[in-house]
């Protein structure tokens, strides 16, 4: 690393929190919580479309995608294209009820629409998963990759910690301090800047090693007739252009690493991807800020056409880097040493002086603007949904004062956590495997009671705790299987062998089978246990499937039925393409 490039990392860190702090004082009179929270609603959709893509992009993309890649091709930008459909749906059925009720946050339109114990307990989830899923992980894979890019071993001590926990430490305090002062204004400031930046550094690395593989059909040969340089050290590959190539794979499909099979990803990724886009108060907080019903609904459309980059510029540079290694572009036998090392070993190898710094800013830059968004999300759940519930009387000033607070104790708490991360094979694994036990009782309950006039309170609640029950038994079957269950208990014990089928032997289908379960429960205590409808709660729920269709808001190119299906056509076309 230069003494230019080290220069504008430090440029942009100084930068990012200035703009921050600038956004703190800009709103400096301003103590009322709409204004920190919420950013006065007054977002428009290509700013929450933006923001919205930005919360959902951190280092573990850069990082985890391209490593997925490098081992198993297209087959994880599913998580990316898949997004597209899910987006539609907030669009046109979650998006108008969540803006009608105006609530600040998704826990707050559980309780009126169902009761208080449902909102309890999405607050408590909701605040874990941001801390833990959006803060924890993004720390953790942008100190690995600082760990990587300097040359400096992850046990190395520096001021008394390891490198890997002081960079993690570093990263934290800086996105703390800006999030803390100017709130969600701050939050969508700075990502809307670092967004560009990202995309930057993201198509300079794609272009540079596009172009030094020799292009589309030079990978493809290179896939199709070489051997993966990786072969003996992570798992038996036989490359194919079928297999690296192409999203789809059957369920006997054995050239790849980690294979997920199409059904699996059909069933088990609208259940994640519900929870994700449509019920995480992490993503979700930039529609509620929107200024009205139809920014709210484009901002998501506008969001899913941003969401066709991530495979081409994220995913595509793993497979590129195989090619380069194929081909012995950098050298006899040279390549990263394990797959977790493809993005930054590009970085390294093939960018310029002063073009490696401005990559390595825009992958702080996604670390800092994932745990920005999800420490303002967690301060305004439990300001609102924790805090004033046990003492309503609270001011405005004061739950700015208790958010900005709450904000410190999570990056506190994300920063002794992240490093459980470690404990997985891939980062990404890791993270998808979390989401897919935590996803279902969630999903079940707001997809059922946004289309359910009867589907009443009590059994609600009963579908998350039983859910979630389900779940973290799931989890923790996963976390410590190899230890648990054995191969011939598996055989020997219908029990065993039921349980390792549903819950174990593949985490999205998993996820599908645990919200079933959750739908099946929230329907039948529905029905035994029948509650009237409250009058808050009817503009919360559809009267039929048609009528979030009936709504006119803007003409042309403005209109959300429109444009809901061009991005679905769209996105459609392009599984038909690279299927």
């Amino acid at each position: 690393m230069s003494y230019f490039d080290w220069g504008i990392i430090v440029a942009y860190m100084v930068g990012v929190v200035g703009i921050g702090v600038i956004a703190g004082f800009f709103r400096k009179r301003t103590t009322e919580g709409g204004h920190y929270f919420l950013a006065d609603q007054s977002l428009t959709w290509p700013i929450i479309g933006l923001a919205m893509f930005a919360a959902n992009i951190s280092t573990v993309h850069l990082v985890s995608l391209a490593q997925s890649a490098y081992t198993s091709g297209l087959l994880y930008g599913n998580y990316e294209w898949m997004a597209g459909f899910t987006l539609v749906l907030l669009s046109l059925f979650f998006a108008p009820l969540y803006l009608r009720s105006r609530v600040p946050t998704l826990p707050d339109y559980l309780e009126r629409r169902y009761n208080r114990n449902c909102r309890d307990v999405l607050s408590v989830v909701s605040l874990i998963s941001a801390i833990v899923i959006h803060i924890g992980v993004a720390l953790f894979t942008a100190a690995a990759v600082l760990c990587f890019i300097c040359g400096i071993p992850e046990t190395k001590t520096i001021l008394g910690m390891s490198a890997q926990m002081f960079f993690i430490v570093v990263l934290g305090v800086l996105t703390g301090i800006y999030t803390v002062i100017g709130g969600l204004l701050a939050v969508v400031w700075t990502e809307s800047i670092q967004t560009v930046l990202l995309l930057i550094g993201a198509i300079c690395i794609t272009a540079v090693g596009y172009h030094a593989v020799g292009g589309w059909d030079a990978l493809a040969n290179l896939l199709a007739t070489q051997p993966h340089p990786l072969l003996g050290k992570e798992g038996t590959v036989e490359l194919s252009t079928r297999s690296f190539l192409h999203m789809m794979h059957p369920a006997n499909d054995n050239t790849v690493i980690a294979n997920v099979p199409w059904y699996s990803i059909l069933l088990g990724y609208p259940v994640i991807g519900i929870w994700y886009w449509c019920c995480d108060q992490t993503i979700v907080q930039r529609v509620l800020a929107a200024k009205d019903e139809k920014n709210a609904r484009l901002g998501p459309l506008f969001c899913a056409f941003i969401k066709i980059l991530p495979v081409f510029l994220f995913v595509l540079p793993g497979i590129i880097c195989v090619g380069l290694v194929q081909k012995g572009y950098f050298g006899a036998g040279v390549g990263p040493a394990s797959s977790k090392d493809a993005y930054p070993f590009m970085v390294t190898h093939l960018l310029p002086v002063g073009l490696k710094g401005l990559v390595i800013a825009a992958m702080l830059a996604a670390a800092m603007q994932t745990c920005s968004a999800a420490l303002n999300s967690a301060a305004t759940l439990f300001a609102y949904d924790i805090w004033k519930r046990w003492r309503p009387q609270t001011t405005d000033h004061s739950l700015v004062t208790i958010g900005r607070w709450t904000t410190v104790v999570a990056t506190v708490m994300a920063i002794v956590l992240s490093p459980i991360f470690g404990h997985y094979d891939t980062i990404f694994k890791g993270l998808n495997v979390l989401i897919c036990y935590v996803a279902p009782p969630i999903t079940a309950v707001f997809l059922v009671g946004v289309f359910w006039k009867r589907a009443g309170g009590r059994a609600a609640f009963l579908t998350m705790v039983a859910g979630g029950f389900i779940g973290a038994a799931g989890f923790f079957l996963d976390f410590f299987k190899d230890s648990i269950v054995s191969p011939q208990a598996v055989t020997a014990s219908p029990v065993w062998n039921l349980i390792y089928n549903v819950l174990l032997k593949d985490f999205m289908l998993a996820s599908f089978g645990i919200f079933c379960i959750c739908v099946l429960i929230q329907v039948i205590a529905s029905l035994l246990m029948p509650e009237p409808l409250k009058e808050e709660a009817k503009a919360l729920v559809w009267e039929h499937w048609s009528e979030p269709f009936k709504s006119r808001c803007g003409t042309g190119l403005s209109d959300y039925r429109l444009m809901s299906a061009i991005v679905f056509l769209t996105f459609v076309v392009l599984y038909i393409i690279f299927r």
